[in-house]
């Protein structure tokens, strides 16, 4: 499977020549003796459904890899080439996931802080440094270092964008199969017209963050409405009317 991926990665578009991501963070902590550096990017907090994906990497230091974009700049069918072309030049990689319960359960800050303990225990291998998207530092270790834009610029976070974002895609559209109308193997769960509508004429999923604020303009479905807190609590349907009203 990994040779077929390897072979069939479109050619890469004009517009993403210029803009490769590189190593020049990562190079600067093995210098200064942080052998193991883990780049770590995050997918799903501003979806209405699923679960928050963090995707963590230790990138060799001798090998680079061809193509290798922010996800986000990538088509769908471009990350999905790429995924297996990373996940075999990753001297070790992980996904960690909180769910859509524990999203509601916790606070999106406490989920991220809690998937990406879980993605860097997956690694198998200790960090000496952290290579994080962002101004926020959810990992907490004691050597992180926060990029903006960090998976346009350096290699190993945009490996752990693709890898995070493939993985939770695919987990998307299995999804979609349980839930029709709802799109989600185009919408991976985010805000979308088409995914506002079926929540107005279906109610929610299982699947679906009950905490949010969208909660509050949908129709009651019999499915629990979760208060900021994360603490259950079942509303009428009259209940909801008056809400509402």
């Amino acid at each position: 499977m990994g040779a077929k991926a390897v072979g069939a990665v479109p050619k890469l578009r004009k517009a993403l020549k210029s803009s490769s991501p590189g190593l020049s963070h990562e190079r600067s902590l093995w210098e200064s003796g942080a052998d193991v550096v883990v780049g770590i990017d995050e997918v799903g907090r501003g979806s209405w459904a699923g679960p928050l994906t963090i995707g963590a990497i230790v990138v060799p230091k001798d090998r680079r890899i061809y193509k290798l974009r922010d996800s986000k700049q990538l088509t769908e069918p471009e990350r999905e080439a790429m995924f297996d072309r990373i996940a075999e030049w990753a001297q070790a990689w992980s996904i960690g996931h909180a769910t859509h319960d524990e999203c509601d359960e916790l606070g999106m800050s406490a989920a991220q802080k809690l998937a990406a303990k879980r993605a860097i225990d997956g690694l198998g291998v200790a960090a000496d440094a952290v290579l994080l998207d962002g101004k926020w530092d959810f990992v907490g270790h004691p050597r992180t270092e926060m990029l903006v834009k960090g998976d346009s610029i350096s290699a190993s976070i945009a490996a752990a964008s693709i890898l995070a974002k493939v993985t939770r895609d695919r987990m998307m559209r299995e999804q979609a199969e349980s839930y029709p109308g709802f799109d989600f193997e185009f919408n991976k769960g985010y805000p979308c017209p088409r995914h506002k509508a079926a929540l107005q004429g279906y109610g929610p999923t299982p699947i679906h963050r009950r905490s949010w604020v969208f909660m509050d303009s949908i129709p009651w479905s019999g499915v629990p409405r979760l208060p900021p807190g994360g603490q259950t609590q079942l509303f009428t349907s009259a209940q909801t009317s008056a809400r509402q009203g």
